[in-house]
């Protein structure tokens, strides 16, 4: 183009090449995402286009009422085709979220009169429409799944021969699920349940031939001066006394808002979520030699504000993360710092003992709607109700049960992971930290995504097999355990809560070098089924009954986590404000490495968080290096033996060490 004269907008989307050259890879117009996916339309045409009889095909994306997004794909043929056929042949080239939910044969596609394709003129699809996916409920007991099923996977329209797995679902909610169908059907639904019926259709064929157990909602207590704590509390209560630990379990989190912020209506929203939320006004304290939770009916609190300018509010910021005094609720500080009238940091600090993960989704959202006036339904229980529960006689037989389970899995001698490490490991746990950020690109993403779909497993499952062969190759070991956070929230009742209800599952996994990836991970598939299915069992009270040797330098049962990041939809608007994170470098590392992962549009955000006591920079840059390469071998061949992985060379270390002992001795 010539600098100065007009540029005409193409709708071509390229990319300029080393060489000058230009790469073309597509229409901006045929982009689309849904469901987080960024899709190239034109790819699925074309695999639409290769199924036998399909004359034309045309893919456009269709959105509901609600605001619902979908593939709907339009196709002509000399003979009637079936949807359930063009599903099948596309799924062998194209993941899951890339397959059109809806499948609409016309006689003919409109055109322009141009001769091009009408694509505004093109039918939307209906239920009874001729190969359409959409199949309506038949029955009062498909009706009520349906409904649950929107309202867990937040989507507007579902049919009963629809995946759960397809719209979105994964084993987070495949737990909520679980919990709304006993609630609401009364019906005890075992979780692999719903990975074996995952459709609306399979799912009433299961439940019609199950007994009803009656669903029982956590009880009230009477209100008293102290309360017992849940089993996690008491272990965030002890652990937070630890010297070095102090801040190790402040969950702070820092954004930017853009716009213009009504001050003191966005303190107000703050004082209706403390008198909301009992935990907000907890406080802790040791009642005769045991730790107990008070309930205060009021606490004092107001938002820390400060006016600075861009190069201050990072050095403020930087100092906002303070120790709590456990026993001075609220365990909750929020300060905003005003840049310009437009512009502001909001901080976030709060203690774990009285938030999860999923509770700050919960603040956000009811702040959100503090903020803008609404009135919020009164709680049923709290969370002192839910602890009392826990520790109930009405649960110690389901808690047997699942201790069993424990136990056997974690019998015999525990191994103890031994990866290389740059420096000596000190007497006492060291939480000083760093963090590495990698990124699996959109090639590795969907090769992990058609794997997981081609096997009935999860995404979050087939990665937590890849760490653990990463693991595998660094250590030389075929006995693991990697510890992972899960939800916790089984009971339907704790859904609405801010609360600590997160527990900790310890993942034992053999990766022996003669198995092949795929006989792997259905094992890795089994061990987590068996393991959402006993979540419940405290991991603080099974550390006390496994025989695990007492070491000060390490974390009991296990020294890596692994966590894996389902984003929903991400909050990005706050009212009439923009939002957008505000990124801080500081880092404390609960435990020796730990591998996270987030969802993103289309790639996969890594992080490796590391005890740099342990670790240099550049052994954890051949960790995420090493993982790469593992993705990208089982995405080539599936079936790949686990010793014909071969590495970079960084992981021999590890398995030359163990050559090395064996030649030894």
């Amino acid at each position: 183009f010539v600098p100065g004269e007009r540029l005409y907008r193409t709708g071509d989307l390229a990319r300029w090449m080393e060489d000058g050259n230009v790469d073309f890879i597509g229409r901006i117009d045929n982009q689309a995402k849904i469901r987080g996916y960024r899709i190239e339309i034109g790819e699925v045409e074309t695999q639409l286009l290769k199924a036998e009889g399909v004359k034309e095909a045309v893919v456009v994306i269709r959105e509901d009422g609600n605001g619902q997004k979908a593939l709907c794909a339009y196709f002509t043929a000399d003979e009637e085709l079936q949807a359930s056929g063009l599903r099948s042949v596309m799924s062998q080239e194209l993941p899951g979220y890339m397959i059109p939910s809806y499948f609409v044969q016309l006689e003919r596609l409109p055109l322009t009169p141009n001769g091009k394709i009408d694509r505004k003129a093109l039918p939307a699809p209906e239920g009874g429409a001729s190969g359409s996916e959409y199949t309506a409920p038949r029955t009062p007991l498909e009706a009520k799944l349906v409904r649950i099923w929107q309202e867990v996977l937040g989507v507007a329209t579902v049919g009963v021969k629809d995946n759960f797995f397809d719209l979105g679902g994964h084993s987070l909610r495949a737990t909520t699920l679980v919990s709304k169908v006993h609630k609401e059907l009364n019906v005890d639904l075992p979780l692999r349940d719903v990975f074996r019926y995952a459709t609306i259709e399979e799912m009433a064929q299961a439940i019609a031939r199950m007994e009803q157990q009656e669903h029982v909602s956590i009880p009230l207590l009477e209100e008293r001066d102290y309360y017992m704590l849940s089993s996690v509390q008491r272990r965030l209560f002890i652990q937070h006394q630890m010297e070095g630990a102090e801040l190790s379990y402040n969950m702070s989190g820092m954004m930017v808002l853009s716009g213009a912020l009504e001050r003191k209506r966005f303190e107000e929203a703050f004082h209706g979520l403390i008198a909301r939320h009992e935990t907000l006004r907890t406080g802790f304290e040791m009642v005769n030699g045991e730790p107990m939770q008070r309930v205060y009916p009021e606490v004092d609190f107001a938002l820390e504000y400060m006016q600075a300018s861009e190069e201050e509010a990072e050095e403020m910021a930087g100092r906002f993360v303070r120790v709590f005094d456990l026993e001075h609720p609220p365990l909750l500080r929020v300060g905003l710092i005003e840049v310009t009238r437009e512009r502001h940091i909001l901080m976030f600090d709060i203690h774990h003992i009285i938030s999860d993960g999923v509770s700050t989704g919960i603040l956000i959202e009811e702040l959100l709607r503090l903020y803008n006036g609404e009135e919020l339904p009164p709680l049923r229980i709290q969370y002192k109700d839910y602890a009392a529960w826990q520790q109930s006689e009405a649960q110690s037989t389901r808690m047997k049960r699942q201790e069993a389970y424990w136990l056997n899995l974690l019998d015999g001698e525990l191994p103890t992971l031994e990866l290389p490490t740059d420096f000596a490991r000190p007497a006492v746990r060291s939480y000083e930290g760093d963090a590495l950020e990698f990124i699996i690109d959109k090639q590795r993403s969907e090769g992990l995504q058609r794997i997981a779909d081609d096997t009935g497993s999860t995404i979050y499952m087939v990665l937590l097999a890849v760490y653990s062969i990463l693991l595998h190759k660094y250590s030389g070991q075929e006995d693991i355990i990697i510890g992972t956070p899960i939800s916790g929230r089984t009971h339907a009742d704790m859904e609405p809560l801010i609360g600590m209800f997160v527990n900790t599952l310890a993942i034992r996994s053999y990766p022996a070098g003669e198995k092949q990836f795929v006989s792997y991970l259905e094992e890795m598939k089994e061990t987590m089924l068996g393991a959402y299915e006993n979540q419940d069992y405290p991991f603080e009270e099974l550390v006390e009954k496994v025989r695990v040797t007492r070491d000060l330098s390490r974390h009991p049962l296990f020294d890596t986590v692994f966590v894996m990041e389902t984003k929903e939809e991400r909050v990005n608007r706050f009212g009439e404000l923009s939002i957008e994170p505000f990124i801080q470098t500081e880092t404390v590392a609960k435990f020796d490495l730990t591998l996270e992962l987030t969802l993103e549009d289309e790639d996969i955000h890594g992080r490796f968080e590391y005890c740099t006591k342990l670790f240099a920079r550049n052994m954890i840059d051949n960790y995420a290096q090493d993982l790469l390469e593992i993705i990208s071998r089982i995405c080539e061949q599936p079936s790949i033996l686990l010793k014909d992985i071969s590495l970079s060379g960084h992981s021999e270390q590890g398995e030359d060490l163990v050559e090395a002992i064996d030649f030894v001795f």
